[in-house]
């Protein structure tokens, strides 16, 4: 039927054909199938009836395939039907029917003709009643009938009150002789131009109001106020669905409903994601106590492996302390050996530069370590800090956990107190600084003195070197003889010695040269390494980090291990 509606019947030009007819004709080809009344017996329904009835769920039911009609649609049907017939109707008997048969998504149109033709509606009412009901329901929903009725109505012409059968349409008011509807007597056009007023009694009429036209005005008078006040309402919403260009009452009644509906569905779907989302909060919040739980157990494991660590370095600085005395100590040994042996003051001075190399790399070792652990304690706090706004939003987030709030502070107060005690340790840690730094101190001017007296043998070695060499050179000539034909001296009388080739003859003097040279570099080793034998001693050294000063063949002072 939405099809038939939609590309056939709204398109055809309205007068050119009944659209009774064209239902007619769908009724008889769908109920020889599908409509089976002889197996309810007598209570079945006539098929006029019947046919009525399947209308009526057409114009009802959804604009899909398949039709069905929502269950609160079947009942908004039924209990127009019932208040035509004048009978109370039963919601809990239909809703049991609907219920018990699975109709909860919707209901076809033969489900319906069977609950209807099944004698829970019509129970204890004739058949008379039952069709007459039907007929008027249908004449208003499907024939687009908003009201029908006996009333007066006054003429024209002879100005008489004469009683009509009105039947009052989307724009249109029609008034019949009798409630046949055989001689039609007249047609009200209705549109915006057209109002219905009240009036007051007279002429022997009550319950008067008129209905006014640009070109007439109909009086017209009812039985009672009620049946008045009835008509002047449904007048007034054929006016107005005229005006804003609306066919059907029902129609726009029908796609209200529909709404409801959906506004309900989408209500109740929001219910629905509202509970799931706070059974997902309720979840989350869950595994918000568990990973707490986790971090709390984390957080104490921490402790005590930070503790482990804080035992394991106090004992590595206590021993880096204890060998940094010792190195002191050594140093003050080596010092006053270096006053005793001069001789060996370049090796000694070297030494203990590379002493102070180390004391201040290990200096520097020290303030790193220090950095570290100062970086690590920052670190610690830092994410002592991260998880006390966790808790504190966690808190926020779950106002029952006040026992948690009271673990949390009582975690604080003792957290200060080892902050407290971190702080004493690393005032005492910074106290022993200072004193390593004042030794420090101490062994450098210790070593500016050692510059100091090492500079003032360098001189004299240097002194020492240039005598040796002036020895070697009156040496040199005296051990090379003047060949035949060279010259004693030059022009201005400074002697110049004379270039020969070498002979086999000169062998015994260059054999006497070295073995002289060999004799003062023996002598000379011998006095240094019996100085550096005294220095070794007494500074209790190694002989790798001992060098000594050795003339070599040139003149010139090297050192030698």
């Amino acid at each position: 039927m939405p099809y038939l509606n939609t590309y056939i019947l709204d398109k055809a030009v309205e007068g050119t054909f009944k659209k009774e007819e064209v239902d007619r004709l769908c009724w008889t080809l769908c109920s020889t199938k599908n409509y089976h009344p002889e197996r309810h017996g007598s209570s079945a329904l006539s098929k006029n009836d019947a046919f009525h009835l399947w209308c009526l769920f057409n114009f009802l039911s959804e604009d899909k395939y398949p039709l069905v009609l929502m269950p609160e649609e079947v009942e908004y049907l039924i209990k127009k039907i019932c208040s035509a017939m004048s009978v109370e109707l039963n919601s809990v008997d239909i809703e049991d029917y609907i219920s018990q048969n699975a109709m909860q998504s919707g209901v076809n149109a033969w489900a319906f003709l069977d609950l209807m033709n099944s004698g829970m509606v019509t129970r204890g009412v004739d058949r008379d009643s039952v069709t007459m009901a039907i007929e008027e329901v249908y004449g208003e929903i499907v024939g687009n009938t908003l009201k029908e009725g006996y009333l007066w109505k006054k003429g024209h012409l002879r100005r008489n009150w004469t009683e009509r059968w009105f039947s009052l349409k989307v724009s249109t008011l029609a008034y019949y002789t009798c409630e046949d509807r055989k001689e039609c007597k007249g047609v009200i056009e209705l549109d915006q131009n057209c109002c219905v007023e009240v009036l007051s009694d007279r002429e022997g009429k009550r319950c008067m109001f008129c209905v006014k036209t640009l070109s007439k005005t109909y009086e017209m008078s009812a039985p009672d106020t009620k049946q008045r006040q009835e008509w002047t309402t449904a007048i007034q919403t054929s006016i107005r669905l005229c005006v804003e260009g609306k066919t059907s009452l029902h129609r726009e009644l029908k796609l209200r409903r529909r709404e409801l509906r959906e506004e309900r569905e989408r209500r109740r779907a929001a219910k629905e994601e509202e509970l799931r989302r706070l059974r997902l909060l309720q979840d989350e919040r869950e595994q918000r106590l568990a990973e707490l739980e986790v971090l709390q157990e984390a957080q104490r494991q921490a402790q005590a492996t930070q503790q482990q660590e804080e035992q394991r370095r106090r004992q590595q600085h206590e021993q880096l302390q204890r060998a940094l005395q010792e190195q002191l100590l050594e140093a003050e040994e080596a010092r006053a050996n270096m006053q005793v042996e001069m001789a060996a003051k370049e090796a000694e001075a070297e030494r203990q530069r590379q002493r102070i190399r180390e004391l201040e790399a290990m200096q520097t070792q020290l303030e790193q370590a220090l950095r570290l652990e100062v970086r690590a304690r920052q670190d610690e706090e830092a994410y002592r800090r991260t998880q006390a706004r966790l808790l504190v939003e966690e808190e926020e987030k779950m106002k029952a956990l006040l026992t948690l709030q009271e673990e949390q502070e009582e975690f604080i107060v003792r957290t200060q107190r080892e902050k407290q005690e971190l702080r004493l340790e690393m005032e005492s840690k910074s106290k022993a600084l200072e004193e390593a730094q004042q030794q420090l101190e101490k062994v450098r001017a210790t070593r500016y003195r050692v510059d100091q007296d090492i500079a003032a043998a360098q001189r004299k070695l240097r002194q020492a070197s240039t005598s040796v060499k002036h020895w070697n050179i009156q040496m040199n000539r005296l051990m090379h003889p003047i060949g035949p034909g060279e010259r004693r001296s030059s022009v201005g009388g400074t002697p110049s010695p004379a270039t020969r080739a070498p002979s086999l003859k000169d062998s015994g003097l260059r054999l006497s040269q070295k073995h002289v040279e060999k004799e003062q570099d023996r002598r000379l080793s011998r006095t240094c390494s019996e100085g550096d034998a005294r220095l070794v001693e007494g500074s209790g050294l190694s002989n790798q980090d001992t060098r000594l000063p050795v003339q070599t063949q040139n003149g010139s002072l090297e050192s030698t291990n």
